[in-house]
């Protein structure tokens, strides 16, 4: 499968998330079509049916359709894949700190639940992300947050934080009722040449435009 990683939780179904070696859909999910929202770091989350001519902006899919590769694209963002084995209903979300504070893990849940899934039934792996060791921020990024999240922000250098998405990411789900979830524990930042990662790419002048794919599909 190329360079596709992939879950333990999720073994039932076709799914992969890639490294910067990209990977191959065809061997993933043999037969399916590609579908991929147009991100912007929102809360959005569509049904998806059908494949689409013009991809709608949002950041997060679900669909109990067989024939379909639900796709997102990320680069420190954590990469969301969800199934529920019961109900037959899949999900993939793209949740930045953005998203994430806004609900769009939430709101895919929710949207898998308008499709028949129950939160105790769905399982959800993160795949490659930045890593809290990796990820300073500053004190205004920290005030957007709660009081009672403060676990997910450890001190760093004078007047930062580290903050720890995927831990984060991990809360959001279960608060919500995810049976279980998994964390690959793959650091975008901290490995250069295995993963493309925004932040570094920024850090050191580089070009940024290189992304992993994260996909899942309903077993033909």
């Amino acid at each position: 499968m190329g360079g596709a990683l992939r879950s333990e939780l999720l073994d039932a179904f076709p799914h992969g998330f890639s490294t910067a070696e990209g990977l191959n859909l065809a061997e993933i999910a043999p037969g399916t079509a590609l579908v991929r929202p147009e991100q912007v770091h929102s809360d959005e989350v569509f049904v998806v049916t059908h494949p689409w001519d013009d991809a709608p902006e949002g950041d997060a899919m679900v669909t109990n359709r067989t024939g379909l590769a639900l796709g997102i694209v990320t680069a420190d963002c954590a990469p969301v894949l969800l199934a529920d084995p019961v109900a037959g209903v899949i999900g993939a979300a793209h949740a930045g700190w953005r998203g994430a504070l806004g609900g769009v893990l939430e709101n895919t849940v929710a949207a898998m639940g308008s499709l028949g899934a129950r939160p105790s039934d769905i399982v959800a792996a993160i795949g490659p992300t930045i890593a809290q060791k990796s990820y300073e921020v500053d004190e205004a990024f920290r005030e957007r947050f709660e009081d009672r999240d403060a676990r997910f922000f450890d001190f760093g250098r004078e007047g930062h934080r580290q903050f720890d998405l995927p831990a984060y990411v991990t809360h959001r789900l279960k608060a919500v009722g995810v049976g279980a979830v998994e964390d690959l524990r793959e650091d975008t930042y901290s490995q250069p040449g295995r993963f493309f990662s925004y932040r570094r790419a920024t850090h050191r002048e580089e070009p940024s435009g290189g992304r992993q794919l994260s996909v899942i599909a309903l077993p033909a």
